[in-house]
């Protein structure tokens, strides 16, 4: 969870995560599109990493518990670090959106440990046979190999009890656009905290 509504500053510093294929690419677009500044870690990686070498690393990183930390530990410092200074009012080249309140979105942001870096964290999950079936579907992946991925994060629903907004991305884009309109209006009243209904 992060910090308490108490200290929170009048403009927070918007973490966005997820489970691979829940939506969290979707969601940011959604809040784009209402003016928020946006800030992807993926389109830092990408920049950072050449395609080729991505697609060349992708199955070995996933398969190698060792070979993903080695990669991490040389992206991410850079990926934190960009974060940060954009936080602090710099430019990103990967920055998108209007003038709004700040969002970056950050995949492994719990798995890293990077939650005390924002004031407040969205987290859009969705159910496990909804990831299966995106990336098997749009992205060509096989069962095992979209098991793999999947296994190589915390589970979402983990990271949606430890988030300050949970966003159900199971439902239709509508559903989802009222869930952005909705986060929305939290923020701009304030981030007051909120009663999370137990399912």
């Amino acid at each position: 969870m992060a910090r308490s509504a108490t200290s929170r500053p009048r403009v927070p510093r918007i973490g966005l995560t997820g489970g691979i294929a829940c939506g969290k690419s979707l969601f940011l677009r959604e809040l784009e599109a209402r003016g928020f500044a946006t800030l992807d870690a993926d389109d830092i990686v990408h920049e950072l990493v050449p395609a080729e070498e991505r697609r060349r690393l992708a199955a070995r990183v996933f398969a190698d518990v060792g070979a993903r930390r080695a990669l991490e530990a040389r992206i991410h410092p850079v990926v934190r670090a960009r974060i940060a200074a954009w936080f602090a009012g710099g430019e990103d080249s990967c920055a998108r959106g209007g003038a709004g309140p700040r969002v970056a979105a950050v995949p492994l942001l719990y798995e890293a440990g990077w939650e005390d870096d924002f004031d407040v964290v969205a987290c859009v999950v969705s159910s496990h046979s909804a990831q299966i079936e995106r990336l098997v579907s749009k992205r060509g992946m096989t069962h095992a190999e979209a098991e793999s991925r999947m296994a190589a994060q915390l589970d979402p629903a983990e990271k949606a009890a430890r988030s300050d907004w949970p966003v159900s991305n199971d439902g239709s884009p509508e559903e989802l656009s009222a869930c952005a309109d909705e986060f929305v209006r939290w923020v701009a009243a304030g981030c007051p905290p909120r009663k999370i209904e137990k399912t």
